[in-house]
């Protein structure tokens, strides 16, 4: 059984759009993973145009990778290197604390991801 953050059973992340590394709708990797998918944040624009200026474009449909493109209010599965960039910069999108995995604690500490905490 996967646990997330807070050491209980993870839940889904986002079903529509199907997001994970695993498309599965869950946070969570393998060794494969550079990105490390694994904190299920809501976007807001701010975020979305912040990682597009860092070169991850998230908001433009790609059709060949059957990806939609993505909007705010929409949940996803994000790199922890990234929203940890984002936080620094002031950008960070909120956190869904039950669909984040529990390894996204050997990256930061459960404190700064409660301060983003969304309500499911």
């Amino acid at each position: 059984m996967e646990l997330n953050i807070l050491g209980t059973s993870l839940k889904s992340c986002c079903n529509n759009p199907v997001t994970g590394y695993f498309r599965d709708g869950l946070c969570r990797t393998i060794s494969e993973d550079s990105g490390t998918h694994i904190l299920c944040v809501v976007l807001t624009q701010e975020f979305l145009d912040f990682t597009k200026s860092c070169g991850n474009d998230l908001s433009t449909p790609v059709p060949h990778w059957n990806f939609p493109g993505l909007k705010p209010g929409q949940k996803w599965c994000l790199c922890i290197s990234r929203w940890l960039e984002a936080e620094r910069a002031g950008k960070a999108p909120f956190v869904v604390l039950e669909a984040t995995h529990q390894s996204a604690l050997e990256y930061t500490t459960l404190e700064l991801l409660q301060k983003y905490e969304v309500v499911d």
